[in-house]
């Protein structure tokens, strides 16, 4: 079973619902920079890769590559860490249904976490201990012509999505909103997207979960990732974990392309 992850000295009022009491304002007032404070340099598109592919989504990565290609906690440094299992808010509050037509396959994309229409290849977790904020980060699995699609799809949510409600599993109903995010320019295509999901329990508490949603293609291969919490969700984190992963993925593809 996996285990849950709870935010340390508070008790669950909603723990029907599956949701993390968090104290304070709103996350939705949260402001998130155009880029990491601490930037990497940006790289160069990739060339394309001669080799040929014996995947079906055309990758030439091999699956120790992908895993490779994964960030790790020590990439974002102190207080992440890795996972200690899937937070229990994924339930309480992205298990939702709505009839606002294309909103209803973002729900289920961020709650199953196929960001690009489709499984991952790889996936690493990693938890803000301080805030109890949680990133997914993910190796596509995924053509580039799917890729490109999907993130064509994510870019008209802003407008399909931009405010729109849905209801619990729990029966708590939620405003939600969509917005878009800026990400460093890395990779051949790339859209960010910052979405808040709020509702008030019977004893009136509110709780608001915020997610960084970012999806980049490098070449023929992919990364996706996501960031929230009920508390502060760093967006300095969202930041950094693209610009590294680009990094990264570039140079795994590199040397897989030295090696043929």
């Amino acid at each position: 079973m996996t285990a849950e992850i709870r935010p340390r000295g508070l008790l669950l009022s909603l723990t029907a619902a599956g949701l993390l009491a968090v104290g304070g304002c709103a996350a939705l007032g949260l402001r998130h920079p155009a880029t990491a404070p601490y930037p990497l340099p940006t790289i160069d598109r990739a060339s394309p890769t001669p080799a040929a592919s014996t995947r079906a989504d055309g990758s030439t990565l091999s699956d120790e590559q992908a895993q490779a290609a994964l960030i790790t906690q020590s990439d974002l440094g102190a207080p992440w860490t890795s996972t200690r299992g899937a937070a229990t808010w994924r339930d309480g509050l992205l298990k939702a249904a709505t009839t606002a037509g294309e909103c209803q396959r973002l729900l289920d994309a961020l709650y199953s976490d196929e960001l690009l229409g489709a499984p991952a290849r790889v996936t690493v977790g990693l938890d803000d201990a301080d805030t109890d904020a949680q990133l997914r980060y993910q190796i596509g699995a995924r053509r580039p012509a799917d890729v490109d699609r999907a993130l064509a799809w994510l870019k008209t949510l802003p407008a399909q999505c931009a405010e729109f409600t849905a209801t619990t599993e729990t029966g708590l109903l939620e405003d939600v909103r969509v917005m878009e995010a800026p990400l460093p320019e890395v990779g051949d295509a790339r859209q960010g997207l910052r979405i808040s999901l709020g509702t008030t329990a019977e004893d009136g508490q509110r709780y608001v979960l915020t997610m960084d949603l970012a999806a980049v293609r490098v070449g023929e291969d992919s990364f996706a990732l996501t960031n929230g919490g009920l508390g502060d969700v760093p967006n300095d984190a969202t930041q950094a974990a693209v610009q590294i992963g680009a990094l990264r993925l570039t140079d795994i593809r590199r040397q897989g392309r030295a090696q043929v």
